[in-house]
């Protein structure tokens, strides 16, 4: 099998001064690929910068005979995005992936969560990927090629208590893949999600005692073959954690047609609008065009 390489192609990769985004820095300039490596060398909850973390990772893929160089903007700001997506063309002239990797972690629940730590991990999670998708994505469109790798979470597919700042900005990451696989489609611009489980220093103050071996070296391949011109799917979430890869989707029930409702019908009825079949094989995976999809499915029940 030939090895899958990135020769020519130039990288983007928020948060890649430590752990994951290390990680994925790493792999792609072994392959070829030249990287910006972006990370401000924030502490954990977001505070301060240090551009020692990023500088430390373009050294050790130039030590390695690669090409990198450092961006310590911030995501958080549509202009912060901006230099980062500018750092790579104006040292090459192109942009071909974009890893959003950028994050911090701030705890607090529903109830007691301040605004601030709520917006210090929205503007990071949630807009830090919107920016620098919307950098990143006019160029890639106009040069007919792009691949858009974007982090969500078990946290916000699943939920997890404690952590609604986290969660909320993962969940919409669903969104955002959904509607630049959509937009990019025409132009080979493909996006996906990564829900990567690995132990970083965003799992300080967790057990993790009871862990299997889970270094981010086994979420990269995920994360390359995304990024890669190989990558066949679009608009799709997959896992990597623990060794284990897997895909994630949102899938609907077959459900129930009624000329018209009742609330107490809706509850008579509600066992079979939930019915998933035997075995789960009724579900429908209605993929990236499950708007137009789900909405004919729809309305052929209701010509029957």
């Amino acid at each position: 099998m030939a090895e899958l390489r990135f020769d020519g192609r130039v990288a983007v990769i928020t948060g890649a001064g430590r752990g994951l985004g290390r990680e994925y820095a790493l792999l792609l300039a072994a392959r070829g690929a030249k990287v910006v490596v972006n990370d401000t060398g924030a502490a954990i909850k977001g505070e301060g910068i240090d551009k020692g973390p990023a500088g430390a990772v373009v050294d050790e893929i130039r030590a390695a005979g690669g090409e990198a160089i450092a961006a310590t903007q911030s995501v958080a700001s549509a202009e912060g995005a901006a230099a980062i997506i500018a750092a790579a063309t104006d040292a090459w002239g192109r942009i071909d992936i974009l890893v959003c990797n950028a994050g911090n972690v701030r705890y607090g629940s529903l109830q007691e969560i301040s605004e601030e730590d709520f917006r210090a991990v929205v503007d990071v999670h949630f807009m830090g990927a919107f920016h620098c998708v919307r950098a990143a994505f006019p160029q890639m469109v106009a040069g007919r090629y792009g691949r858009i790798v974007l982090t969500s979470s078990i946290g916000g597919v699943y939920g997890n208590s404690r952590v609604i700042n986290y969660a909320m900005s993962k969940t919409a990451m669903i969104g955002l893949n959904n509607v630049a696989a959509l937009e990019g489609e025409a132009a080979g611009v493909k996006s996906n999600i990564i829900l990567p489980g690995a132990v970083t220093r965003m799992a300080e103050g967790l057990d993790i005692s009871q862990y299997p071996p889970m270094g981010p070296e086994l979420v990269a391949p995920m994360v390359g073959w995304l990024a890669h011109e190989e990558c066949s799917v679009t608009g799709e979430i997959y896992a990597a954690v623990g060794g284990r890869m897997a895909r994630l989707l949102i899938a609907e029930t077959p459900g129930v047609y009624r000329p018209a409702w009742t609330i107490d019908e809706v509850g008579a009825q509600i066992g079979a609008i939930r019915d998933k079949g035997p075995d789960n094989r009724a579900l429908l995976d209605f993929g990236l065009h499950g708007h137009v999809d789900h909405l004919t499915y729809s309305f052929a029940m209701a010509r029957k």
